[in-house]
């Protein structure tokens, strides 16, 4: 019997889910990579097991999606098609002649490296994470992203705080805002800073996704229910505490993007749950030497990349939601299946999940438009203000290495200022750092997709290419497991 090729997929969110069913399902035996204990992402992020949650379905909406792609998940991996490895934390992947190494390390601690051989081809469903745009006093404790303060919602059934106020700008704050009032917390503000006249003036294509327009409502009223005060076209110019988060000022904007005079409000809390978007995760595709538009992945019809056996899908890709991210595993799933084993693609076979896709790209595009940041944000960022939290670089010094050292792109504000160089190699402050040196926001290039001890990297470089069989991984307790072998209908819901 032909043996199936192999294809890893990094990521177990929606995206890499709905690309590994698909692919499994079509001929090829997958190796499931992920750095959480269970699948799910971000999106279908579960308590753990000991926590007895009653009902965790009240923290999610489309369950019975995720329903759908745990129950297929479970039966391909019992079957033996799909091998899933938890708590592996990517940091590089490596093509070689004869493959793809993955190159990943094990556990909380982060320390045991291991490797995953994937002969055939690689799918890179790395998702996003969130940007935080600076302001005077963001870095006291209490203030979280509101990424942050779902997942501790989601994972660990706890409120950030007891008062909340959720602010920045992008549909990531409404369910978060509920969310957090659901489980008990006061909110005392939803604070959004995008004109809603930028909504009105996108009305015809917003209206054609009418069910996404309906979930934004159906969060909008839960908000009204808890008696939520929404202020809209406003932001947060500050934030309060001695030792901790306090109270927060925010303050109305003009049409231009810039505070308003005289409108300054003070709000009490010990909770700011912020964020101003998503941003792609791109470093594993950047270090394949995939070509990156901006900030993104750049596929084409069958989210191949420009490096022949990678694909991509999902946020990694450009930011749309679970929906698009399942629709376009969906299509990069059945596509490696194909082509990895020499079959000729048929794009009849995902017609339904291509057409959701084009049709979620041009909604999420123009939502993008509405909820850009104030144009005039960078104003609010005083000299004092630190930027890169890691090396504690503040706003006048990143301004003084563009108008007094003569700095003109990110990478020479870096050299000249360390802002970047700290622990999360600018992931945090990266857009930041752009914005108040004038520079366009671009996909930083980094040699590794996280911190990696030396001692790993010493080892990596010493280590037997030939060391590991196809598709085990090095260290790893189930390695000596037999990974594979099945066929399981389940459709993703595009609706």
């Amino acid at each position: 019997m032909t043996e199936r090729p192999h294809l890893a997929v990094i990521g177990a969110g929606p995206a890499g889910l709905a690309a590994t069913l698909a692919a499994a399902r079509y001929g090829l035996r997958v190796t499931l990579i992920d750095a959480a204990p269970e699948a799910g992402g971000q999106f279908y992020r579960q308590p753990a097991a000991g926590l007895g949650a009653r009902r965790p379905q009240a923290l999610h909406h489309q369950w019975r999606s995720w329903q759908r792609l745990r129950e297929g998940l479970d039966r391909h991996i019992a079957a033996g098609h799909v091998h899933h490895l938890r708590d592996h934390h990517v940091w590089f992947v490596e093509r070689r002649p004869e493959g793809f190494t993955v190159h990943a390390l094990l556990g909380p601690e982060q320390e045991r490296p291991v490797e995953v051989r994937a002969a055939a081809g690689v799918l890179l469903a790395t998702g996003g994470y969130e940007k935080v745009l600076p302001f005077s006093g963001w870095t006291l404790p209490g203030v979280v992203t509101a990424g942050g303060a779902q997942a501790m919602l989601k994972g660990g059934l706890v409120l950030p705080g007891r008062t909340a106020v959720v602010a920045g700008t992008g549909p990531l704050l409404l369910p978060v805002a509920a969310g957090l009032a659901a489980a008990g917390a006061r909110v005392a503000a939803l604070v959004e800073s995008a004109d809603p006249r930028s909504f009105v003036r996108r009305s015809p294509a917003l209206a054609a996704r009418p069910a996404k327009l309906a979930e934004g409502a159906g969060y909008a009223a839960r908000l009204v229910r808890h008696r939520v005060r929404t202020l809209v076209h406003h932001t947060v110019v500050e934030a309060h505490g001695d030792r901790r988060l306090e109270a927060v000022t925010v303050a109305a904007l003009d049409a231009e993007g810039r505070v308003r005079p005289r409108t300054r409000r003070r709000i009490d809390c010990d909770t700011l749950a912020v964020g101003h978007g998503m941003l792609p995760h791109s470093d594993l595709a950047l270090g394949l030497g995939c070509r990156v538009d901006g900030v993104a992945v750049h596929v084409d019809d069958e989210q191949r990349t420009d490096v022949p056996g990678v694909w991509a899908a999902g946020e990694a890709t450009g930011i749309g939601g679970a929906v698009l991210a399942l629709a376009e595993g969906h299509i990069a799933g059945r596509s490696a299946a194909a082509r990895l084993s020499g079959a000729a693609p048929d794009p009849n076979g995902w017609a339904g999940a291509a057409g959701a896709r084009a049709d979620l790209r041009r909604f999420f595009a123009t939502l993008d438009e509405a909820y850009a940041p104030p144009a005039h944000w960078a104003e609010q960022v005083t000299d004092d203000t630190v930027v890169c939290r890691c090396e504690e670089v503040t706003g006048g010094t990143i301004r003084r290495a563009v108008t007094e050292l003569g700095a003109a792109d990110v990478r020479t504000v870096k050299l000249l200022t360390r802002a970047g160089m700290g622990w999360c190699q600018g992931r945090v402050c990266g857009p930041a750092v752009a914005g108040l040196a004038g520079c366009p926001e671009t996909a930083a290039r980094r040699p590794f997709a996280r911190p990696v001890p030396l001692g790993v990297l010493a080892r990596a470089g010493r280590d037997d290419p030939e060391a590991d069989p196809d598709g085990e991984s090095n260290g790893d307790p189930e390695a000596d497991a037999d990974p594979y072998d099945v066929d399981v209908d389940v459709d993703v819901d595009h609706q």
